[in-house]
């Protein structure tokens, strides 16, 4: 019976240490975040963090740094860097993850641009994972972004994935 109670105290202690030397060693928790370093980083779960806005009852702007259920491809840890930031032409203070911004011309000459896909392998794994999520392979979409861009966007548009507007003329 003391040896039963010996080895739970040890199990509780080495458990006990295992999350005290993890949490002392500098892991990304994505809710420790704030809003400035929340978006393109990683968890050491390797899981993506997304910022979220609330608006609190007195109307007040709130911002959460929260774990995705996106798993980063070989990135733990990491919180993105100004100048990939800028070079790929995103936003620290995106809220969600959406490929919504693969439609336009600018973000996809910056994402697209040798400062970015060769320099920023975390942001362009995001980009590549969510253009497949549209039937869309990027180095395809980055090499008519060099020639025609216009046509590859609206293969993006007609894959059926993105919402079709609205629809004018009167309703019979």
């Amino acid at each position: 019976m003391a040896s039963n109670f010996g080895l739970m105290s040890l199990a509780v202690l080495a458990l006990t240490l295992a999350v005290c030397v993890q949490g002392s060693l500098g892991g990304i928790t994505c809710e420790n975040l704030n809003k400035d370093t929340c978006a393109y980083a990683v968890s050491s779960s390797g899981k993506r963090c997304v910022l979220e806005k609330h608006v609190r009852r007195s109307g007040e702007e709130a911002y959460v740094c929260r774990t995705s259920e996106i798993e980063a491809d070989k990135v733990k840890d990491w919180v993105e860097s100004d100048q990939c930031i800028e070079a790929c032409g995103v936003d620290r203070k995106s809220l969600g993850i959406s490929s919504d911004s693969l439609l336009e011309c600018g973000f996809t000459h910056k994402l697209c641009s040798s400062q970015c896909y060769n320099s920023c392998p975390n942001i362009v794994d995001l980009y590549f994972n969510l253009a497949a999520g549209e039937g869309v392979f990027l180095p395809t979409l980055c090499e008519a972004q060099r020639g025609d861009a216009r046509r590859e966007m609206a293969e993006i548009r007609s894959s059926g994935f993105v919402a079709p507007g609205p629809v004018s003329g009167s309703i019979l």
